[in-house]
């Protein structure tokens, strides 16, 4: 890409060399805008941040409370050396922003990651029409394709209710940030014990410290009496499968929500009982009309099916070329298939 464009991609992440500023830097900046508070999108090291309010809670758990940190408003202007920015929502997260930047008529948006579902606790995703158009592209292939949240969340209600009229506890795996709020909002009136991983509980309480609507739950090492755990619902993050802390809840099923068990051997490979389709990610059809509904000239491919679908966008007409990046690293160390 040539350096004389709004943005560029540089070894520290996506850069405004006119505003001097990098966006969901993955090395320290002196300024960085961060559309996420995900790690792989919120790192650790900059001297100055600028996210979302919603998203304020989370970086400060993760990133220390004593960051320069200044939140604005989705929809809220604000100039550095005469770019004129914007965050508005993507729907992946709360918190999540789409950035959009503009330069004597020069306008591009990174998307970071996004969803076009409604997920009832983020705020939905909103187009936003550009010229240059970052788009990531997690499941960027045409085999994903999302069944509505609806069908899903009466998938786990029942497997839940098959678990509590056995005994067994129902362990449910998903990322701590995003997707187990998504959870709780839509299992919610929870008429059963709930308990949570450590990682979950800390973020749940962390946001209902400030001030979100999310149900109460209890830590699992809060608990000393393993009778309490029978026909429970447990939250946990992928990185709790295969260690003794699942031993308590025997016996147990374990449901993953991912969009990566829409294919059968990510199930088997993990080793679960159930797998629920459940993505804070576009799935393919979502990112074609994510695309279109922009009216970009150019699209910028990231993490995910790259090449498969800058090539699809090709060959539809449109000017697409895949960049690599460091965003995604999470999806394959640590909790490989609950994040996404």
């Amino acid at each position: 890409m040539k350096t004389k464009s709004l943005l560029s991609f540089s070894p520290s992440g996506i850069y405004c060399p006119e505003a001097d500023v990098q966006i969901d830097p993955w090395r320290p900046a002196e300024k960085a805008i961060i559309t996420h508070a995900h790690s792989d999108h919120a790192r650790y090291g900059s001297k100055h941040y600028l996210a979302h309010k919603d998203s304020e809670a989370i970086l400060r758990l993760r990133l220390g409370n004593d960051i320069s940190l200044q939140t604005v408003e989705y929809g809220e202007p604000f100039y550095i050396n005469g770019v004129r920015f914007s965050l508005h929502p993507a729907g992946h997260i709360l918190g999540s922003a789409q950035v959009r930047a503009e330069y004597k008529g020069e306008v591009w948006v990174v998307t970071g990651d996004y969803k076009l579902q409604d997920d009832g606790f983020s705020a939905p995703f909103e187009p936003v029409t550009c010229h240059h158009f970052i788009t990531e592209s997690t499941f960027g292939l045409p085999i994903y394709h999302w069944e509505p949240q609806e069908t899903i969340f009466a998938e786990i209600k029942e497997w839940i209710a098959e678990n509590r009229e056995k005994g067994i506890t129902s362990v449910l795996l998903g990322y701590a940030l995003g997707k187990m709020q998504r959870i709780l909002t839509r299992l919610a009136p929870l008429d059963y014990p709930v308990f949570a991983h450590g990682a979950v509980y800390n973020v749940n309480e962390r946001l209902r410290e400030a001030g979100y609507a999310l149900p109460p739950i209890q830590q699992v090492s809060e608990v000393s009496d393993k009778k309490h755990f029978k026909g429970a619902l447990v939250l946990a993050t992928g990185s709790a499968l295969g260690t003794p802390w699942m031993k308590r809840f025997e016996p147990y099923s374990v449901g993953n929500c991912s969009g990566w068990m829409a294919v059968r051997a990510s199930k088997n490979r993990l080793n679960t009982d159930r797998g629920f389709v459940l993505s804070d990610h576009a799935d393919w059809n979502e990112l074609n009309r994510a695309v279109e509904a922009t009216g970009a000239e150019n699209i910028y491919v990231t993490h995910g099916f790259t090449s498969v679908f800058s090539r699809w966008l090709n060959e539809k007409g449109l000017h697409a070329q895949e960049l690599k990046t460091l965003y995604g690293v999470e999806y394959e160390t640590e909790n490989t298939l609950s994040e996404a």
